[in-house]
C-alpha cells in the first residue's frame, strides 16, 4: 500500500512557519483556480440543448457535437488545421534544431544579434507579423496559399524550437561529437548517430511547442488565409463574430482535451529528460 505523506519541514520549522507555508500553497491554487475558470466553464456549454451560450443549463445534449461533425465548413477546418499545423512543425523543428546546433558550436562577432533575429517573432507583437507578411506575400500571390500560411507558421515556431534545443545542448558533451569524427564517423552520421539521440528530448519539446503555436494561431491567418485555407481557430473567430452557436463550446471542449495531451507529453518528456 502506498502511504501519502505530507511536507518534510525543517525540525526548526514552527507553526507560523508551516502555516505559511500552507497558505501559500492555497492561494496558489485559488489563483490557479481562478485562471482556469474562463476555459472550464465552456465544457459544460457544449453538452447543453440551449441554442444559446447560458446558465443555467436547461437540459443536455450531444447535438453540437453531432453538429460539429456533420457541418462542412468545420470540417474543412480541421483538415486545414491538420494540414498546416504538422507541415509548419516539421519545417520549424529542422530549421530550429540545425540553427541551435550552429550556434552552440561556434562563437562569432554577431552572435548575440544573430540570437535576437532568431528569436524575434516570439517577441514582435503578431499583429506587426501578419501585416507584414500580408504586406509582403500579397504581391507574390501567397497571400490565398497554404504555402505562404505554412512559411509564416513555421517562422513562429522556429523560435520555441531554437531556444529549448539550446537549453539542452547546454549540457551537451561536445567530447563525443569529436571522439566520433576522430574514428573516422562523417559530421552528416555524427549528428543523426550521436547528438540527435542526446538532445532528442528538446527537440520533441520545441516540435510540440511549435505545433501548438501553428495549431492556435489565428491573427496571421486572418491576413493570409483565404475561405478555402481557414483554420480551426479562423473558424471559430467567424463564428463569434457572425452568429454564435454552441458549437464552438464543442469545438473549444476538444481543443481544450488536445492541449492538454499534449501539455501531459510534454511533462512526460521532462520527465525522462531528468
Amino acid at each position: 500500500m502506498f502511504k501519502i505523506q505530507g511536507p518534510a519541514f525543517p525540525r526548526y520549522a514552527t507553526l507560523a512557519d508551516k502555516a505559511g507555508w500552507w497558505l501559500v500553497r492555497a492561494a496558489c491554487v485559488a489563483i490557479l483556480l481562478f485562471l482556469l475558470a474562463p476555459i472550464l466553464v465552456m465544457v459544460p456549454l457544449s453538452f447543453s440543448d440551449s441554442s444559446f451560450l447560458s446558465y443555467p443549463i436547461p437540459g443536455w445534449s450531444l447535438k453540437w457535437y453531432r453538429n460539429l461533425l456533420d457541418s462542412p465548413e468545420w470540417a474543412r477546418a480541421a483538415k486545414n488545421s491538420f494540414i498546416v499545423a504538422p507541415a509548419a512543425t516539421l519545417i520549424a523543428t529542422a530549421l530550429g534544431t540545425l540553427a541551435a546546433v550552429g550556434l552552440s558550436r561556434s562563437n562569432f562577432r554577431f552572435k548575440s544579434l544573430l540570437m535576437a533575429i532568431l528569436i524575434a517573432p516570439m517577441v514582435v507583437p503578431i499583429v506587426v507579423v501578419g501585416v507584414a507578411t500580408y504586406l509582403y506575400f500579397a504581391p507574390l500571390g501567397l497571400a490565398d496559399s497554404y504555402f505562404g500560411l505554412i512559411v509564416v507558421h513555421a517562422a513562429l515556431g522556429a523560435p520555441f524550437v531554437l531556444t529549448t534545443v539550446l537549453a539542452t545542448l547546454a549540457g551537451f558533451n561536445h567530447n563525443l561529437v569529436r571522439a566520433s569524427l576522430s574514428l573516422g564517423e562523417t559530421p552528416l552520421r555524427t549528428f543523426f548517430r550521436i547528438t540527435l539521440p542526446v538532445i532528442a528530448p528538446g527537440v520533441i519539446s520545441g516540435a510540440l511547442f511549435a505545433f501548438a503555436t501553428s495549431f492556435d494561431e489565428v491573427v496571421v491567418t486572418l491576413f493570409l488565409a483565404g475561405a478555402d485555407q481557414a483554420t480551426l481557430p479562423r473558424q471559430m473567430f467567424t463564428g463569434i463574430r457572425e452568429n454564435i452557436s454552441p458549437t464552438i463550446a464543442a469545438v473549444a471542449t476538444l481543443l481544450i482535451l488536445f492541449t492538454t495531451a499534449l501539455l501531459l507529453l510534454l511533462e512526460w518528456l521532462r520527465g525522462r529528460r531528468a
